[in-house]
């Protein structure tokens, strides 16, 4: 089972037992927690697209450690002005294990059939909504025209 997963405006595809690191979220080593911004989960046999999250979907993670990334230089110079700046930083990182993917009750073809529904409402309305409108029209352009001739 695979899935995508929103972490800090990140998508990451993750599976099961999976290990990555993170931008570091709150939590101890070993700390279990689960997140909901699934956007998509396949199994498979079927696909899930979240419209942008898949209701229902959670993914269960641990925590395996709380490190710190490799070291980034950021060296600044402007030429002919003897200005020059050496700084850097260490990012700070979460490694974490992707214990399950769980899907709720609902299910694809439930979602499917509810869509469907829907689409069909909405396309007999608009239909409605068209048919007497354009029957206004004809009756205000034949009260127009009958007007126009008892003038004459």
């Amino acid at each position: 089972m695979i899935a995508v997963l929103n972490i800090d405006g990140r998508q990451l595809k993750v599976e099961k037992n999976q290990e990555l690191y993170i931008s570091k979220i709150s939590g101890e080593k070993g700390d279990k927690m689960k997140l909901n911004t699934v956007s998509l989960i396949e199994d498979g046999k079927s696909i899930l697209v979240g419209t942008p999250l898949v209701d229902g979907a959670e993914v269960g993670i641990s925590i395996v450690e709380q490190t710190k990334d490799k070291k980034i230089v950021v060296f600044k110079k402007k030429r002919r002005k003897g200005y020059q700046v050496k700084n850097g930083h260490r990012q700070m990182l979460t490694k974490i294990k992707i214990d399950s993917i769980s899907v709720g009750k609902t299910t694809a073809k439930a979602k499917t059939t509810a869509k469907a529904k829907t689409t069909a409402k909405a396309k007999t309305t608009t239909k409605s909504k068209t048919t007497t409108k354009s029957k206004t029209t004809a009756k205000a352009k034949t009260t127009a025209k009958a007007k126009t001739t008892a003038k004459k």
